[in-house]
């Protein structure tokens, strides 16, 4: 078996606690469809609906995981997604430019499979939860690494390299690194300002363990970085950097996204911000439409650019409020 096909076989060979839970998520999903007739809902045309429905929200989170899922399969495995598990509605496209990644620390190369593997299990969750008649299809994503890709955009947007410069996320395990921490931490943002929008306890309980994942991916990204970053400062400087550039993108009027740079406790010993939260020690969210506008690299209206260079799939696709 090669490497990619044992990196595709991975959610179903990861031992009876994660089929489990799995299976707990998928039967939720079935029982509220059954019982709240929430899929039901969806069944008239997307034009006729005057708010986001539950399916509307699941598709918009399902996009997202396109992203993740072949960013990171790629990065530890040499290939994207399989056709089977991107196909849909709306206008599909490839996750192009991404490439495998020479990883020399083996623990870190062991995480990213795991990130891989996860974020591979949440778009077959979804897809399987949403069916084929609700499931939107894998729009255009761009992971590449010349100048004028999304990851270059955005770590140009953050100083990290001048005008006409290329990012390349693949480049090194700071690079990947760096790279890894401007998506992650966008949807533990994004699952966390969906929570308000669905009111389904089963479909709450499967999101909220979908977070609860995101959230722990993002907190070992950030952990390496610190970690590392404590020899190297650069990488630390880099985060706040990336974490300033989002802040700019999203139009929050607070300044909320924050980097991986420690703060000093009164004795004066160093803290590390791991978790980036407020000052009630809660998490920041953002709204789908602060989302696209990071994940577009535009913070005013639009419907496609950055890393969806011909926008997301699904109702949710534009960075207007109404």
């Amino acid at each position: 078996m090669s490497q990619t096909e044992t990196l595709i076989e991975t959610p179903e060979a990861r031992g009876p606690q994660r089929a489990d839970r799995r299976a707990f998520f998928a039967t939720a999903f079935g029982a509220a469809a059954v019982g709240a007739g929430a899929l039901a809902l969806t069944t008239q045309p997307a034009a006729a609906q005057t708010i986001a429905s539950e399916v509307d929200v699941l598709n918009f989170v399902l996009n997202i995981e396109y992203l993740q899922a072949n960013f990171f399969a790629v990065a530890t495995g040499g290939a994207a997604l399989a056709t089977a598990d991107i196909s849909g509605s709306g206008t599909a496209g490839a996750a192009s430019g991404a490439r495998a990644v020479s990883f020399t620390d083996a623990v870190f190369g062991s995480i990213a499979k795991e990130m891989a593997a996860d974020a591979l299990a949440h778009v077959r969750f979804l897809r399987s939860s949403l069916t084929t008649a609700y499931a939107v299809a894998q729009p255009a994503i761009d992971l590449g690494s010349t100048p004028t890709s999304a990851f270059s955009g955005l770590a140009r947007a953050a100083g990290l390299v001048g005008a006409g410069q290329a990012f390349d996320p693949y480049a090194s395990e700071e690079n990947f690194l760096l790279a890894a921490f401007m998506v992650k931490d966008v949807s533990v943002t994004a699952y966390g300002g969906i929570m308000g929008l669905i009111t389904t306890r089963a479909y709450q309980e499967a999101v909220g363990g979908m977070l609860a994942v995101e959230a722990h991916h993002a907190a070992a990204i950030r952990g390496l970085l610190y970690r590392r970053g404590l020899s190297t400062p650069s990488l630390i400087d880099a985060s706040e950097a990336i974490s300033n550039a989002r802040d700019t993108l999203d139009g929050a009027a607070a300044d909320l996204d924050q980097g991986v740079r420690p703060s000093a406790s009164a004795s004066g010993a160093a803290i590390a911000n791991v978790a980036p939260l407020n000052a009630n020690g809660l998490a920041i969210s953002r709204t789908p439409q602060q989302v696209l506008n990071v994940l577009y690299l535009n913070s005013g209206t639009a419907t496609s650019g950055g890393f969806f260079t011909a926008g997301v799939n699904g109702t949710i696709k534009s960075t207007a409020t109404s």
